[in-house]
């Protein structure tokens, strides 16, 4: 099975994320850059997120203002948001199951989905951090989207663009594929990638089924699913 992060990966959310993280951040009495919210924030849960932001502005961060930020993120994402280049092409050459798992809320998870067209490829196997005790690093969320699909740990591949994310795979017996060809990639989270033990890293979504196919045979998972 396919498991697929939201964020960086499907769809290409992070700078826009971030930019707009660190933009309030900064509002709040703690000047951030892009570059060090990537750092501290990519592929981490809303909880662990807000107890980032509590910690950086010496403050408890209300869920009042969780909610006006994420008004704020989900009209910048109408405006800004797309698909990753050539995500949905490469999501229908590769067989067998797939979903997604990723460290944003339901309600964020299925907006940008929807919004890019996505949704349908995946629905109803849509697995948000929300749902387990532990957002990544931990394994909790793959373990849950793998169980609920009836596929092993072992017969899984996670296609990650954080390195939370590759050791999250990593600690729930699966092999992970780094993502590096979205807006925020680069060499330097491509080797991020493979230090927290990415079996390899692609720029390009044109190469996923290749590098799927190197990793796992799918012996007997039958024809590409269209949709």
């Amino acid at each position: 099975m396919l498991i697929f992060d939201c964020d960086g990966v499907l769809v290409d959310s992070e700078v826009i994320a971030c930019s707009a993280l660190a933009e309030r951040i900064t509002a709040l009495g703690r000047p951030i850059s892009l570059a060090e919210t990537m750092t501290r924030f990519l592929g981490r849960s809303l909880k662990d997120a807000t107890v980032e932001i509590e910690a950086l502005i010496g403050r408890k961060y209300s869920p009042e203002e969780g909610e006006a930020d994420a008004r704020r993120l989900m009209q910048r994402f109408r405006e800004e948001l797309a698909p990753v280049k050539g995500v949905r092409a490469a999501i229908l050459v590769v067989p067998g199951k797939r979903c997604v798992a990723s460290s944003s809320s339901p309600d964020r998870l299925r907006f940008s989905l929807e919004l890019t067209g996505l949704l349908p490829l995946f629905d109803p196997h849509v697995f948000s951090a929300a749902q387990v005790k532990n957002g990544k690093p931990a394994p909790d969320l793959f373990l849950l989207a793998a169980a609920t699909c009836g596929a092993p740990p072992q017969a899984c591949i996670v296609v990650e663009d954080s390195p939370a994310g590759v050791t999250a795979a990593k600690a729930a017996g699966m092999r992970a594929v780094g993502f590096v060809g979205a807006s925020h990639g680069s060499p330097e989270l491509g080797e991020r990638l493979r230090a927290a033990g990415a079996a390899l890293v692609i720029d390009d979504m044109q190469a996923l089924p290749g590098a799927v196919a190197g990793l796992l045979p799918w012996r007997g998972a039958g024809r590409p699913r269209h949709q």
